[in-house]
């Protein structure tokens, strides 16, 4: 075997008889998958909440409001409702008057507008008589259209990110710390080999991890593949390779494993924030979506939602394939221009 598959190989048993690799690599996404899946998992929808001040005419507006399903009210002083709404407890304070109540709606609460177009079609209606329903409701349920579908491949994106970085800079600078990597820039090895072994390892070692995490999600929330399981195993292992580049390039020149760590999480949070793996990274203004669109992790998430949820192809993804290329390509060239050895 030459020199490449040495190297392969040593960087897979390093990573092999680290405990906590494997811990981070399949223990850690298995309690997040856990805790997130069931804390947002889908539940119908709960009753618009209600309060209704005291006053005159009060018992009047509970009493047309109370046989309303998708609405649960209450009762309170008008300062405690306030309260009440201020603090999120309550969509809408209806204060009652003359010739019409008085609605009391905070605008950042989405269910506030909910609120108020269900009270008035209730108050629109003849007392005592059925509400007229303009359209019929009927509850579709989809496969892919729930959170936690959404949310599985984001944290599978945020793993293998998280995974690449931390498995492969704090062993660079731990060897440079050591005098290994002096020891082995004085021996025949190729230097771009060097690089190359800690990608290819890292993309063996991903295999596991993308096939673990799919089954884990297929078993434990029934999340759907609606594409093909090969062309998400690619777009995987490509992302693993663009951060195990990206490694390369933040342990290059640093001597220290504070330095290390800290250099990962300013690399890895903003990512973790904007790069669509809790929401949609369309939340953030437009003026941003060009800088978003170019980091590796948002190519890696919407490629893997797009295989999963949607059916597409790889061939199809032309756009976050070629950021993903570029992040897998540039940073190790520049590692291998500027990677301290000693």
């Amino acid at each position: 075997m030459g020199s490449l598959g040495q190297l392969i190989l040593m960087r897979l048993r390093v990573m092999y008889r680290q405990p906590e690799v494997i811990g981070w690599t399949f223990i850690f996404p298995v309690i997040t998958t856990l805790v997130l899946g069931l804390a947002f998992r889908n539940e119908s929808l709960a009753p618009v909440r209600v309060a209704v001040a005291d006053g005159p005419g009060a018992s009047a507006l509970l009493a047309r409001l109370k046989d309303v399903p998708e609405l649960e009210t209450q009762a309170a002083p008008k300062e405690e409702a306030k309260r009440l709404l201020a603090r999120g407890r309550v969509a809408l304070v209806l204060v009652p008057g003359t010739p019409a109540p008085e609605a009391l709606v905070d605008p950042s609460q989405p269910e506030g507008r909910t609120a108020r177009l269900l009270v008035s079609q209730v108050l629109a209606t003849e007392s005592g008589a059925p509400r007229i329903e303009a359209v019929k409701a009927t509850p579709v349920e989809e496969p892919g259209n729930r959170y936690v579908d959404f949310l599985i491949p984001g944290l599978l994106g945020m793993s293998l990110m998280s995974t690449s970085l931390w498995a492969l800079a704090m062993p660079l600078v731990s060897m440079r710390g050591g005098k290994l990597l002096k020891r082995l820039a004085g021996t025949p090895m190729p230097r771009a080999q060097f690089f190359v072994s800690f990608m290819l390892a890292r993309t063996a070692f991903a295999v596991l991890e993308i096939a673990f995490y799919c089954a884990f999600a297929r078993w434990m929330f029934g999340v759907p593949m609606f594409g093909s399981y090969l062309g998400l195993l690619a777009v995987g292992l490509l992302g693993s390779m663009s951060f195990a580049s990206l490694a390369l390039l933040v342990a290059s020149r640093v001597r220290t494993d504070e330095a290390v760590g800290g250099l990962i999480n300013l690399v890895s949070m903003p990512m973790m924030f904007v790069s669509g793996v809790f929401f949609a990274s369309q939340n953030f203004p437009t003026w941003m979506q060009p800088f978003i669109q170019v980091l590796p992790l948002t190519a890696l998430n919407d490629s893997l939602r797009a295989i999963m949820l949607e059916g597409t192809s790889v061939w199809a993804l032309g756009a976050p394939m070629a950021v993903l290329a570029g992040w897998a390509l540039l940073p190790v060239l520049g590692a291998l221009r500027w990677f301290r050895w000693m």
